[in-house]
C-alpha cells in the first residue's frame, strides 16, 4: 500500500529535555566542619573546666592574695594619709625659717655678716632645725629635699666643699632651672678643690639642663673657662662658641669675642 503524506503535513519533532544550567553545585564537605566547630567548643570546654578545678583547688591561696593586695592597698593609703602627709607639714614648718635666713643671706652684702646666716641657715635658729637637720630627719618629703639645697649652698659659700657635694648630691628637683643650679654649684666646689676635670663635668652637665638664656651661658662660660685651664682648646672653643651663636643677649657673651680668640 502506498504511503503518502498531506500536504502541509510534518512530522513532529521528539521534545527536548531542558537543563537547568544556573544550579552549580558546591562540592561542600559540612561534616569536617562541623567537626572541627565542635573540637573548638570542646577544647573551650576543657579549659573552662580546667579553670575551675584550678580555682577550686586554690581557692585558699587565691583569696589569701587577693586579701593581701587589699591589706597593702590599704596600709598604702593610711600611710600617706597619717604619716606622710603630717611629716611633710611638719617639715615645711621646720624649714620656713631655714628660708628666710637662706635669702638673707643670699640678699647680704658683707661677707661677715652673710657668714653668719649661711651658719644659721645650717645650724637652725629661733628654736627650728637647720637644714642639715630637716633633711635628715624629714628626708623623703619636699620639705627634707629642699633641705639638701639650702644646706648645699650654704656649705659651698662657707668653703665646706665636700659636705656642700655630699648634700647637693643628694637634692633632686623636677624644677630644671634649681637642678642647673645644683649641678653647677658641684662643679664650683669641685673647682674650689683644683679638681677641673670634675668641675667641668658638671659645668658641662649644668649647661645641657634645660638649655635657656640665664643657666646655660652661665655654665657655658665656666665649662669653657675650666677647659683652656686644662689646655684643651678646641673644647673651650666650642663652648664659647655656643654663647655666642645662642646666647647674644646674656651678659657672658659681651666678652666672649677676647676668649675666643683665647681658644683658637
Amino acid at each position: 500500500m502506498a504511503t503518502y503524506n498531506k500536504r502541509g503535513y510534518k512530522t513532529p519533532k521528539e521534545k527536548e529535555e531542558k537543563v537547568d544550567t544556573n544550579f552549580i553545585e558546591e562540592n561542600v564537605d559540612v561534616d569536617a566542619k562541623d567537626s572541627a566547630t565542635a573540637k573548638a567548643f570542646d577544647a573551650l570546654d576543657e579549659t573552662a573546666s580546667k579553670t575551675e578545678d584550678f580555682v577550686a583547688r586554690n581557692q585558699k591561696y587565691i583569696l589569701g592574695a587577693l586579701a593581701a593586695i587589699a591589706i597593702v592597698t590599704i596600709g598604702y593609703l593610711l600611710y600617706q594619709r597619717f604619716v606622710v602627709e603630717p611629716n611633710q607639714q611638719d617639715a615645711a614648718d621646720e624649714l620656713f625659717v631655714t628660708q628666710q635666713n637662706f635669702q638673707k643671706a643670699v640678699d647680704a652684702t658683707d661677707a661677715k655678716a652673710q657668714d653668719s646666716l649661711f651658719n644659721l641657715v645650717i645650724k637652725g635658729s629661733e628654736g627650728k632645725q637647720g637644714a642639715a637637720e630637716i633633711a635628715n630627719q624629714f628626708s623623703g618629703t619636699d620639705a627634707g629635699n629642699l633641705a639638701h639645697y639650702y644646706a648645699g649652698i650654704s656649705y659651698l659659700n662657707l668653703k665646706k666643699y665636700d659636705d656642700a657635694i655630699k648634700s647637693l648630691e643628694q637634692f633632686s628637683s623636677k624644677d630644671t632651672f634649681l637642678s642647673a643650679f645644683a649641678l653647677g654649684a658641684i662643679g664650683d666646689a669641685y673647682s674650689q678643690k683644683n679638681d677641673a676635670k670634675q668641675a667641668l663635668e658638671f659645668y658641662v652637665k649644668a649647661a645641657g639642663m634645660n638649655p635657656n638664656e640665664l643657666t646655660s651661658p652661665r655654665y657655658l662660660l665656666k665649662a669653657g673657662q675650666t677647659s683652656l685651664s686644662l689646655g684643651n682648646k678646641a673644647d673651650a672653643l666650642k663652648y664659647f662658641t655656643e654663647i655666642k651663636e645662642k646666647y647674644e643677649s646674656a651678659p657672658e657673651a659681651q666678652s666672649i669675642d677676647a676668649l675666643i680668640g683665647m681658644a683658637q
